[in-house]
């Protein structure tokens, strides 16, 4: 059995944990080749993981002022509205949202920013007559937790040179900290701009044809299917909310009952699990067809995206469900263009963990709110996008009713 050592290259999951505003966070990374003899890794982190086999775990505290880039209140920033470049490079208007992250590029006149940068800055409003930016990393001032899973271990073999990588600036890059909400209701303040969408007649037109297909490749779908497994208690009534042919649910996990609600009656019909089917749409008719308290758990699976009425819907979850009952929803970064609403389409991936979590936590009656992003998994050899080097990206927000 092989064991990590000093010389070794193997596969790691790396996961930081924080908090924020009360809300658990976890942001996975999968991280091939690691070397551990050249690459940049928390040296009480390599001692932890030193002869651990596959499976294995470490973790390490990283208190928020030895982040690699720890908060600094210089980088708050007051600018004039004209150095704010708002548009982008297709000619579209830029409209400032409170609470939102855009990249430093458009920002000019500023110290250390140049044109090109994607880094994000978050905008925080304004102050008279000027345009409150911070520039500062958006996990800066977070206290994290850093922990490393063994999920494989390469053979070893001489090497010279390569690329030395930072995994801690890897596993921080590309989103993590954007669905941190500064106040609530922020992200979940929409305008009827933002609800519109590029195809708005009714939903059952352009769901008249049954589509009998998956939707996310294989390893977003059975990451999707263990957190549900994981989170859902066995026994459980279920409702899968604007649901098809397959629940995405584990095949040994024993429910209570599994209604399925969606818009196609052939792929409900089609859902080997679903003891009851119910032809609904949500967008027409906000309102749920069931009693209050009906269900121990709502699940939402790469659906969130669609709905005009959010805030209504989630009201509605929050009906059917008992006290102490799971809303869980799953997304990625797939979707229909025609029939997503418009905010989902300009938000950040990471953004969007932030809106969903905040139209649970605007609408109330929902506690011990968490979000789960898991990336950069090798794309599976039987999906066809070839083309793209990795797994579909896998995001998740849940809670419980009180």
């Amino acid at each position: 059995m092989q064991r990590i050592g000093r010389d070794s290259k193997a596969v790691i999951e790396f996961t930081l944990i924080w908090r924020e505003q009360g809300v658990d966070h976890q942001d996975s990374t999968w991280a091939d080749p690691v070397s551990f003899w050249r690459d940049v890794i928390d040296p009480g982190l390599v001692q932890e993981l030193d002869g651990q086999e596959v499976g294995g775990q470490a973790a390490i505290d990283i208190p928020a002022d030895r982040f690699s880039q720890p908060y600094d209140r210089r980088k708050r920033i007051a600018i004039r509205p004209g150095q704010f470049r708002s548009h982008d490079r297709f000619g579209n208007d830029i409209v400032l949202r409170q609470g939102r992250f855009y990249p430093q590029g458009l920002l000019e006149g500023v110290d250390g920013v140049f044109r090109v940068s994607t880094a994000p800055c978050r905008y925080l409003g304004t102050d008279g007559d000027r345009l409150l930016f911070d520039l500062n990393h958006p996990l800066a001032g977070h206290d994290l937790r850093l922990q490393a899973t063994v999920r494989a271990i390469h053979t070893t073999a001489k090497e010279r040179g390569g690329r030395c990588e930072d995994w801690l600036e890897r596993a921080s890059a590309g989103g993590p900290g954007m669905q941190a909400l500064i106040g609530t209701g922020v992200f979940a303040s929409l305008t009827p701009e933002d609800l519109q969408r590029v195809d708005d007649r009714p939903d059952d037109i352009f769901y008249r044809q049954p589509r009998l297909v998956q939707h996310l490749d294989h390893s977003a779908r059975r990451e999707i299917t263990g957190n549900y497994g994981r989170l859902l208690p066995a026994g459980a009534r279920v409702l899968d909310l604007m649901g098809s042919w397959d629940s995405h649910l584990p095949d040994n996990l024993a429910l209570g009952g599994l209604t399925v609600l969606g818009l196609n009656e052939e792929e409900l019909r089609r859902n080997r699990r679903a003891g009851e089917i119910r032809v609904h749409d949500l967008n027409a008719t906000p309102e749920l067809p069931f009693t209050d308290a009906a269900f121990d758990a709502v699940i939402c699976t790469a659906s969130i995206e669609y709905l005009t009425r959010p805030h209504a819907i989630v009201a509605e979850i929050r009906r059917v469900l008992r006290p102490g009952g799971l809303v869980a929803v799953a997304f990625s970064n797939r979707w229909f263009p025609p029939k997503a609403i418009r905010i989902w389409t300009e938000l950040h991936e990471f953004e969007r963990l932030g809106l969903v979590t905040d139209l649970l936590a605007t609408n109330g009656g929902f506690s011990g709110l968490s979000t789960l992003s898991r990336r950069d998994l090798p794309r599976p050899e039987d999906d066809p996008h070839q083309e793209l080097l990795f797994s579909d990206p896998v995001f998740m927000v849940w809670g419980q009713a009180t």
